[in-house]
């Protein structure tokens, strides 16, 4: 039996037993507050896979990429964990599941560990327990970790919080690509990946995606690689990943332009941390009072405004914790 001794279980998780990560994976998704002391130790002895993060627009080929890259470095004899995060069931608020079926031929390989997640309602593509999961596959000693979010569009930037390096996925033929991108999401690449580069319009597309980063580039940004890809048929993959493994080396050299970003995702993680931590305590504390009903109640019958009932229920908050 596996316990729910701290101790045990970070030893385990450290000596990479699914089981025991798994378990810990549910207490994050829960909230549950024994995971945190066994997040704190784990995170001390990370930092050593490759997160990769990979997003784009719905309907961009992301999950077959995704699953087209785990056979690539698993023919590497790379260990790979997989963090899909789906939308979340509007009746259940679990994911829906749809990147597992997508990626069934890596069930049974046991040097693949996949896990979806719901994002139930956060913002951003990425679930709010996702820079979790990451920790603790990470101190699993996975080699490499790959992030594919929900294809939401310009929320989609909260993926630099966690990833090493960011592959933004277009596809040609979506009409105005550049525009139904949004600035937001084209910022964050740190290499763009044209998929299903055999269709119409990927030159023009590319031509685009340069001219984009013109501006970028004036203001001293190096031009970020376009690598076309076409995933079902394995194009292109050699290209992607050399230039993602290039990436991340530059990001674990210190004084690089590339290395830059890290303090400043220790920053952004750090930040998320709070504001996820605060958000659940504060409703946890005014759900128990019966405060959270009651301000919704005046704010249906417009007896109050949301404002209003928000500034009291972050004060009173605050004042409980300091007293």
């Amino acid at each position: 039996m596996l316990g729910n001794d701290p101790d045990k279980l970070v030893a385990l998780i450290q000596a990479g037993n699914t089981r025991a990560g798994a378990r810990v994976m549910r207490w994050v998704d829960d909230r549950d507050q024994r995971a945190t002391p066994i997040l704190k130790k784990l995170y001390l002895s990370g930092g050593k896979a490759q997160v990769i993060g990979i997003t784009g627009n719905p309907g961009s080929g992301k999950s077959t990429l995704v699953g087209r890259m785990v056979s690539y470095y698993r023919a590497q004899n790379k260990t790979v964990g997989v963090v899909a995060v789906d939308p979340s069931s509007p009746f259940s608020g679990g994911a829906i599941l749809g990147d597992r079926i997508r990626m069934q031929d890596h069930f049974t390989d046991s040097g693949v560990f996949i896990r979806s997640l719901a994002t139930r309602g956060h913002l951003g593509g990425l679930s709010a327990s996702t820079i979790d999961t990451v920790t603790i596959m990470d101190a699993m000693g996975f080699d490499v970790i790959i992030v594919e979010t929900v294809g939401v569009g310009q929320d989609e930037v909260e993926i630099v919080r966690l990833a090493e390096s960011t592959v933004v996925v277009v596809v040609p033929g979506l009409g105005d690509e550049i525009q139904a991108l949004k600035a937001g999401v084209l910022e964050i690449a740190d290499i763009f990946c044209i998929n299903k580069a055999d269709r119409d319009g990927a030159d023009r597309l590319e031509r685009e995606l340069l001219g984009m980063q013109e501006f970028d580039h004036a203001a001293g940004r190096p031009f970020r690689p376009m690598i076309r890809t076409v995933a079902i048929r394995n194009e292109g993959l050699d290209e992607l990943t050399k230039h993602i493994s290039e990436h991340s080396e530059k990001a674990r050299t210190p004084d690089t332009e590339e290395s830059k970003g890290a303090r400043q995702q220790a920053e952004m993680r750090l930040r998320a941390l709070i504001e996820d931590r605060l958000l659940v305590s504060v409703l946890r504390a005014t759900r128990n009072s019966g405060g959270y009903q009651e301000a919704i109640d005046r704010i249906y019958e417009r007896s109050s405004d949301p404002y209003t009932e928000a500034e009291v229920i972050i004060a009173e908050s605050l004042n409980s914790t300091t007293n």
